[in-house]
């Protein structure tokens, strides 16, 4: 389906873009949702039409991961840094410390709520190269009777990405896979929790989808909230309250249309080679710098710098108005960020390259 007129090429961290065909199921269903006469949005979360799509919706993703029935797998309310909180409170059991690695701003606010909770040690950190790169795992000081380790496979801000998984031995590996999570096949059998939010590669904000083994359950604290109890939620089919159905619903759909593009396996390729001509074009050139070490470097979140600075608001407001959003880099970093998650497409990132070019010929 080619981009309608009006439309942008969506750059941005999240909210991010959504794949076409899902939008245009949504325009389809908005008014009658599988003959209710009703949307989605109005039709009640325990009635037959939801509790079918909320069914399937769990098959259709622990199909496209090979989540086996070891795992749980719940649709929960909130965005993933109330998993910050959640995690520590469901998992410590009867231990008093965890492991967490430190490779950007979403490691580190992890951390930070987790110190709420309970002894944190950080096994490695990067934060004395501005979080350019990965710590090296054999430097980490892991504690064999940590309650788990978390870290953050990608982070959105800095453009950095774990191409490993990190060894854990003895020790639940603990993930916040919000920005990564359906770009590629991953292995969740090396995992004891999966947490992401849904509004980069799942769908909408509102909704977080933990992937929790099962085993790991019944050790919450005492004061843990009910509705972030695991236990809790599972028993009531991710519904111990009522649940935001219309990101359950986007996101069911979009799990449709990673289906159809062949599963996780085709999305890989498709990732790394948008990412490959994202890269290329800045190693090419003079003009433009990626901060981020090569090995480290995100097929997500693209992260680069101009060679003057000065170029940089002349850079995002020319972008925009050739069709180009959501280019600024974060506040916290500047330069420019270029968000390429599952449903930003190759003619997206090739529209990007060609204006990157353009710019260099005529302001370098």
């Amino acid at each position: 389906m080619s981009k309608p007129m009006s439309r942008v090429y969506n750059f941005s961290a999240g909210p991010a873009t959504l794949p076409l065909p899902v939008l245009d199921r949504i325009h389809e269903e908005l008014y009658d949702y599988a003959g209710s006469g009703m949307s989605v949005m109005e039709i009640s979360h325990r009635g037959p039409q939801f509790i079918a799509l909320a069914r399937a919706s769990e098959a259709r993703l622990r199909a496209l991961m090979g989540i086996s029935d070891d795992y749980a797998v719940l649709f929960l309310q909130g965005g993933a840094q109330l998993q910050f909180s959640a995690v520590p409170l469901n998992l410590l059991g009867d231990k008093t410390h965890a492991d967490y690695v430190d490779t950007g701003s979403w490691s580190d606010k992890a951390i930070a709520e987790a110190k709420r909770y309970c002894q944190v040690n950080v096994v490695g950190s990067s934060k004395a190269s501005a979080y350019f790169q990965i710590p090296d795992p054999k430097h980490w000081q892991v504690d064999p009777n940590a309650a788990y380790l978390h870290y953050t496979p990608n982070e959105t801000i800095g453009g950095i990405e774990f191409h490993f998984v990190p060894k854990s031995p003895g020790v639940p590996l603990v993930a916040d896979m919000s920005s990564t999570i359906l770009s590629r096949p991953v292995d969740v059998s090396k995992f004891g929790l999966i947490y992401a939010g849904a509004q980069k590669n799942i769908g909408i904000s509102g909704l977080t989808v933990v992937i929790v083994r099962r085993d790991l359950l019944g050790r919450a604290q005492a004061q843990l909230p009910s509705m972030l109890n695991y236990a809790v939620q599972l028993k009531g089919d991710s519904m111990a309250n009522t649940v935001p159905t219309f990101a359950w619903y986007v996101a069911d759909l979009v799990f449709q249309w990673l289906e159809e593009q062949g599963g996780l396996s085709s999305m890989a390729l498709r990732n790394e080679r948008k990412a490959k001509i994202l890269y290329d074009c800045i190693d090419s050139s003079n003009f433009y710098a990626s901060p981020v070490s090569p090995e480290a470097r995100s097929w997500m979140n693209v992260a680069f710098t101009l060679a003057d600075a000065s170029l940089d608001s002349a850079f995002i407001e020319q972008a925009e108005g050739a069709g180009l959003s959501g280019l600024k880099g974060h506040r916290s970093v500047g330069g420019m960020r270029a968000s390429i998650y599952n449903a930003m497409s190759e003619e997206g990132v090739q529209a990007l390259v060609s204006f990157m070019q353009d710019f260099e010929q005529r302001l370098a």
